[in-house]
């Protein structure tokens, strides 16, 4: 009996001391180029409480679409707002001034079944002057399909669905009128 204690208390020890697997952090990945910003565009990016984390979501559309998931071992390394509004870097060429609002309304994984996985991504953008009067607004959905249906097909995606969103949100602030 003595050594079948002494035993458990080592297996214990043992399992005590394994660390378990820390969750890998992902980023939207190195900025392609480093943009410079000559004008004066300020940008903000709002989004509903549930994105302000940073656990990569997804959802089984086959199965049960109104059940968002999580990854275990893969994370953000911060919340989606937060790296969006890190990578928005303007090389905006004319003297604006506009105050560029995002509201980031979904940020996730669907999974229309087991194998096949997509990315999908949906924004308001509102521009103003001075953040007083209201000049123009645009609604983007982008979504991709992954090329593998797990969380490093879902890191990939969203990468991509990032900067083509940024691009496009350059495109649209280089068709707003002067003040």
């Amino acid at each position: 009996m003595k050594y079948l204690l002494v035993g458990c208390l080592v297996l214990f020890c043992v399992g005590c001391s394994v660390s378990a697997k820390q969750p890998a952090l992902h980023d939207f990945g190195v900025p392609v180029s480093a943009a410079v910003n000559q004008g004066k565009v300020s940008v903000s990016v709002n989004a509903p409480t549930w994105l302000w984390d940073n656990r990569i979501r997804y959802r089984l559309l086959f199965s049960s679409p109104s059940q968002v998931r999580f990854y275990g071992l893969d994370r953000w390394i911060a919340s989606p707002p937060e790296m969006f509004e890190q990578l928005l870097t303007f090389n905006n060429t004319q003297d604006r001034d506009y105050v560029i609002v995002i509201r980031l309304h979904d940020f996730e994984q669907q999974f229309d079944t087991p194998d096949r996985s997509r990315v999908v991504m949906r924004f308001s953008v509102e521009a103003s002057f001075d953040n007083k009067r209201k000049t123009s607004s645009q609604e983007f959905y982008l979504e991709q399909v992954n090329k593998m249906p797990d969380a490093a097909g879902a890191i990939a995606g969203f990468i991509d669905l990032a900067r083509k969103a940024s691009g496009k949100i350059q495109d649209w602030i280089a068709r707003l009128p002067e003040r």
